[in-house]
């Protein structure tokens, strides 16, 4: 499998990263947190990054707002696609692909 061809130029994106999780604060978050170190390590930009509860209308709330925002490229999720019935991210992202 070909590697990252160094010939190219690199364009870093801008990041923005949502946990969704009903117990975790930013303080708390290791998956956030490790993404936001991986993005910067990458040489990305974390635009953002947030947490919210396992509900689907604040899901839909933020990453739509990012999808609005012309400063954010991507957005990352991390939590919420357990078992647990209040896991929903799948849920609430599905109809704003």
């Amino acid at each position: 499998m070909p590697g990252i061809d160094q010939s190219l130029p690199f364009h870093p994106l801008h990041i923005a990263v949502l946990a969704v999780s009903d117990t975790r604060t930013l303080d708390t978050d290791k998956s956030g947190a490790l993404l936001a170190d991986r993005i910067a390590e990458a040489g990305h930009v974390l635009t953002d990054r947030a947490i919210v509860r396992d509900d689907i209308e604040a899901i839909r709330h933020q990453v739509t707002a990012w999808a609005d925002d012309g400063a954010v490229d991507v957005i990352l999720t991390t939590g919420g696609t357990g078992f647990a019935p209040r896991d929903v991210t799948p849920e609430a992202v599905r109809p704003l692909l």
